[in-house]
């Protein structure tokens, strides 16, 4: 170094004899040194702070899911990827890696400048930067925060960083597009996939942004059957037992289903997380869920602050930090430069010298001899030979032997050799342009020695942006809900088809003044509206109604949507997602035969606390919604078994709080009792199936029921007797229809085949549809 003192390179540290040392070097060829050593040396002489901040700095530079290019190789436990701490610096060594040993290459030849440190020892000078033959900041990124300033960068791959560098170099004037063709974005040491390449860029150019980083997964198929979702890579700084913990987390709390098992097969040969699926899920959707909530899927910031000059903190481009490290690279060769010419310059003085002294080398020798002492031979040689002081000490420092063992012709070799390097040093220092060609030498054997191949895949798709229903299966499902509000969602499959006239299945089971009032089939993406005793209608996704077993009586309501207290659902609507809104009608019929037709696109924005759907009268309750559209029918049927078929252009559009018209005149003690549309294009075959109060049923072909006007009192569409009880519902079928649900108010069901419910007239008792017991009754009907 510039002060005397020199690095002391060593194989092993108890080979040191005393010297005049600035400090030891710990290099790739040098055996390992036990870290406590290394991280005492540090905190002693360099930095204030003790080993619980300066060993978490050095074993991270060795952890390769750390740094894309560790600094460090060691020897021992440094923890691993599921955040295991490392072993104690007493039980771990480490010495620098080749790569490493490229931040410090020149530094011996004061190439950078040195300011004192708090121990104010000049001998632990430290230096303001380090060469960096290679653009650290760029390769490993930087993570930190400081006083008010936060950074944060991330690593890049060695080959692209150096074709870019030396692109900008034949390039003073590139731009972010031009150095984007050979740095295509981060490169992660854990691999993973990048999406969206515009925001690559645009982080690149203004120092800011966000990218969003996957994990590297595939799906394979088990050989019992069934599929398994295989992660190989995950996004950068993730610990992988936080995400196996998450992961069974979401399936413990039943927020991610169909998850069979999760494990941990990794080894030495790589990451391998197995997420086992059940024999019936859709493994895209599950791994859709899993970036969705999991950090499967994160999002790298980009907040490129650095110090320009080690002055004031700025944040910068990409090609900032480029040009800044082919300048400190350009400052470190000319002062590499000017220290090799000046060691050169040294040698050939000296040389110069000896070559004068050995054409006379017996007249230097007894000149020598017959001087009292060193000083004194020391001022005879200058004197008699016209020695410069360097040359002289030169020469008295040489032993008699050597000084009489030199030759004339090696000296005059050296000589001719340092006066050649001397003259291309020169050169080097004059022309720019040199140094540049160096520069890009370099910058080969780096790439040479160092370039690897991309980790990190770059996909230049935007990452989707997942909805809910992403996540959720789309199959059939019923949903079932009672006069208290208790609400869920079953598969249908669950009753099995029984002969007509069974007792059915118990369905829910029910407080004892509750009973079951609306079953709707729908499928889970479906959504549905609530409509309430308050004219109110509420909504909600299919799959957001709690899952439940046969048996359980469900969840209350009012605790997902934004009911009132006393507030009864009284009407359920499901309402298909690919509903074309357009000439589309919400057709709703009361108890009290009131009739009103308003838009569908007027219920397009259903908040969470409800809107307005109907204004009704204080004896009245709305009961059934269905959905119409021009040209079709329809058709009221009442508790004591009347019928009225209309058009539905009968019926003028309304808007939301209106009241509604006279769909049909009800005799006394009447109620209407189901609801259903006639659809223009599909009445061939249609019958009208009928089902009593107390269990009995029958289908009537639809061409028994002649349009009439609205408002009339309709005509007979069944016997009703004590034995059948009164019309409960009605609905329009065809032979699309296999299989209907009947429930009863105690939470029963029945599954049976409409075949078996026979076609009879209108004015008929029916068959018997379902067996109930005392004091049971039939609610309704939902076709399958």
């Amino acid at each position: 170094l510039s002060r005397n003192e020199t690095f002391l390179r060593v194989r092993k540290v108890a080979e040191a004899g005393e010297a005049a040392t600035y400090d030891i070097q710990v290099e790739g060829a040098h055996e390992f040194v036990a870290n406590g050593a290394l991280v005492h040396n540090c905190s002693g002489n360099y930095h204030p702070h003790g080993e619980q901040v300066v060993y978490p700095t050095l074993y991270r530079l060795v952890q390769a899911w750390a740094l894309r290019y560790p600094l460090l190789i060691g020897q021992g436990n440094f923890g691993n990827r599921d955040g295991d701490p490392p072993a104690a610096a007493r039980y771990t060594e480490s010495k620098l890696s080749h790569i490493g040993s490229l931040l410090l290459e020149d530094l011996n030849k004061d190439v950078v400048p040195y300011q004192p440190n708090y121990n104010d020892d000049p001998k632990c000078d430290e230096p303001t930067i380090l060469p960096a033959k290679i653009p650290n900041l760029l390769l490993n990124g930087c993570t930190g925060i400081a006083v008010g300033w936060a950074t944060n960068m991330p690593p890049h791959n060695l080959t692209e960083v150096v074709d870019a560098i030396m692109h900008v170099i034949d390039n003073p004037d590139a731009s972010i597009r031009d150095v984007m063709k050979y740095i295509l974005g981060p490169d992660f040491p854990t691999g993973g996939v990048m999406y969206g390449r515009e925001n690559i860029e645009k982080a690149y150019a203004t120092g800011r942004g966000s990218v969003t980083v996957r994990a590297v997964a595939e799906v394979e198929q088990r050989s019992e059957g069934g599929y398994q979702i295989v992660v190989r890579e995950i996004p950068y700084q993730v610990v992988k037992a936080r995400l196996l913990e998450k992961i069974a987390l979401l399936v413990q709390n039943k927020k991610l289903e169909g998850v069979r098992d999760v494990r941990d097969e990794s080894d030495r040969d790589g990451l391998r997380v197995v997420i086992e699926l059940k024999q019936d899920m859709n493994p895209q959707r599950v791994l859709n869920f899993l970036f969705q909530h999991t950090e499967l899927q994160k999002n790298f910031n980009f907040n490129m602050v650095t110090l320009i000059d080690g002055l004031q903190p700025q944040v910068v481009s990409l090609l900032d930090i480029l040009q800044a490290h082919i300048e400190h690279r350009k400052k470190v060769i000319r002062r590499r430069t000017e220290f090799n010419l000046t060691k050169a310059e040294e040698r050939a003085h000296i040389l110069e010298g000896l070559s004068k002294a050995i054409k006379v080398i017996d007249k230097v020798i007894a000149t020598i001899k017959k001087s009292e002492d060193k000083h004194d031979a020391h001022k005879n040689l200058v004197k008699q030979f016209k020695l410069s002081a360097r040359q002289t000490d030169a020469i008295l420092e040489m032993r008699l032997q050597m000084l009489a063992a030199l030759e004339s012709k090696q000296i005059e070799n050296e000589l001719k050799e340092k006066k050649k390097i001397i003259a291309e040093l020169r050169g080097i220092l004059k022309d720019p342009k040199k140094i540049l060609e160096i520069m890009r030498q370099e910058l080969q054997e780096l790439k040479k020695s160092y370039g690897d191949e991309r980790r990190t895949k770059i996909s230049v798709e935007e990452t989707k942006e997942f909805k809910q229903e992403d996540f959720v299966l789309e199959q059939e499902v019923v949903i079932l809900l009672t006069h208290d509000g208790y609400v869920k969602r079953i598969p249908p499959d669950i009753f099995r088809a029984q002969g007509r006239g069974g007792r059915g299945t118990k369905g829910l089971n029910l407080r004892e003044e509750d009973k079951m009032e609306h079953l709707v089939a729908a499928s889970t993406h479906d959504n549905l509206l609530f409509f309430t005793n308050n004219g109110k209608v509420f909504q909600t996704r299919a799959y957001e109604v709690p899952k439940a077993t046969r048996t359980a009586k469900g969840k209350l309501i009012h605790s997902f949507l934004g009911l009132s207290d006393k507030e009864l659902v009284t009407a359920l609507l499901r309402y298909p997602e690919k509903k074309n809104e357009k000439d589309v009608y919400l057709v709703m019929a009361t108890e009290q035969g009131v009739i009103k037709k308003v838009a569908l696109e007027d219920f397009q924005n259903v908040r969470r606390n409800g809107i307005i759907a109907i204004s009704l009268k204080p004896d009245d309750r709305l009961r059934w919604v269905r959905f119409a559209s021009s040209g079709d029918e329809v058709l009221l049927v009442t508790r004591k078994g009347q019928a009225i078929r209309f058009k539905e252009g009968d019926i003028r559009a309304m808007g939301r709080s209106a009241t509604g018209v006279r769909g049909i005149t009800l005799k006394k003690d009447d109620q209407v009792t189901s609801l259903d549309i006639i659809e223009k294009d599909d009445q061939k075959g249609m019958s009208i199936l009928v089902i009593t109060e107390k269990g009995y049923g029958k289908q009537t072909t639809l061409d028994k029921y002649k349009v009439q006007r609205r408002g009339g009192s309709g005509i007979k569409t069944a016997a009703v007797t004590n034995k059948t009880g009164g019309v409960v519902a009605a609905r329009l079928v065809s032979k699309k229809i296999s299989e209907v649900l009947a429930f009863s108010a105690n939470g029963h069901i029945i599954k049976t085949e409409l075949k078996s419910i026979r076609v009879a007239g209108r004015a008929t008792q029916g068959v018997r549809v379902m067996r109930l017991g005392v004091g049971d009754s039939v609610v309704g009907i939902i076709c399958l």
